[in-house]
């Protein structure tokens, strides 16, 4: 059994059976007819993947592993806010009159800093304290930046991301103020996951812990029947993932760069509702 699907399951059955209903709360997400979306929550949700064990991806439904790639390459590779830059139209909905999500997401990873180093932006200051001061305790990022909320379409979700060397092994944190567990939990675990993948290769390290804080870990109201037909699937063991290790630098990698070697899944669920 995967690990991942593991995980999942136990976080569901504890939001479901231990959470806090808001149904009595005004809340700003509608559905499409305009009906409130409300949830049921976890405050302050942890969960730990050994990315040495396994990659972190499900098999109780399929996650598309190149198009969540192709999103984080936009963010932190290319550093873009720019929609028609991704494959997908998953931030259509968010572009504005000039075709970007304003001064958010890849827009601050891209902002250079000044440092007694040198002038960075925050991917590349990474990378290089992950070369020259693995030892640091100060390898972050952040892209909750309070002055640029207003020129933001959208608030970032995974805000903040921790690394720590620890001998051989890069270890993650990634901190997510809020997060819609059925349509974006395991999207999130394996983009980040695959972030730790790429910094460990092309620093000469090895993978090790990917640990995820969810501030509001929450289940909307018309997932619920889906969530619990959802943990009820078959499991089957995790996939091999396959990473091309002649990629030494960052700004080389791209989605087809990476495979995964036996991925069995359950079927898709289609038709999710989305709150908007």
């Amino acid at each position: 059994m995967s690990k991942a699907d593991k995980i999942f399951i136990e976080m569901c059955k504890d939001i479901i059976e231990n959470g806090y209903s808001d149904e009595d709360l005004p809340v700003r997400p509608k559905w499409e007819d305009g009906t409130p979306a409300h949830t049921i929550k976890k405050f302050g949700v942890v969960n730990r993947y050994n990315l040495q064990e396994e990659f972190p991806i499900m098999t109780l439904r399929p996650t598309y592993l190149k198009s969540a790639i192709d999103e984080l390459l936009w963010i932190w590779q290319k550093k873009s806010n720019r929609v028609s830059e991704l494959k997908s139209h998953i931030w259509d909905s968010w572009a504005d009159e000039n075709g970007t999500i304003g001064k958010a997401y890849g827009y601050q990873l891209g902002v250079k800093h000044k440092y007694p180093e040198g002038e960075f932006d925050q991917v590349d200051r990474v990378l290089f304290d992950l070369k020259n001061n693995p030892s640091s305790r100060r390898i972050m990022t952040n892209i909750y930046v309070h002055q640029d909320l207003h020129e933001m379409s959208l608030y970032p979700c995974a805000y903040s991301m921790t690394f720590n060397v620890t001998g051989n092994k890069l270890n993650a944190i990634l901190n997510q103020r809020s997060q819609d567990i059925l349509t974006a939990n395991n999207w999130n675990v394996c983009q980040y996951a695959i972030l730790v993948h790429m910094f460990a290769q092309v620093s000469g390290l090895e993978v090790g812990e990917f640990v995820h804080v969810i501030a509001d870990a929450h289940i909307y109201d018309r997932h619920i029947p889906v969530i619990k037909e959802m943990i009820e699937r078959p499991q089957f063991d995790a996939p091999k993932l396959k990473i091309n290790p002649e990629i030494k630098n960052f700004y080389d990698f791209t989605v087809d760069d990476f495979e995964l070697v036996g991925y069995e899944k359950n079927e898709q669920i289609k038709n999710i509702p989305v709150a908007i």
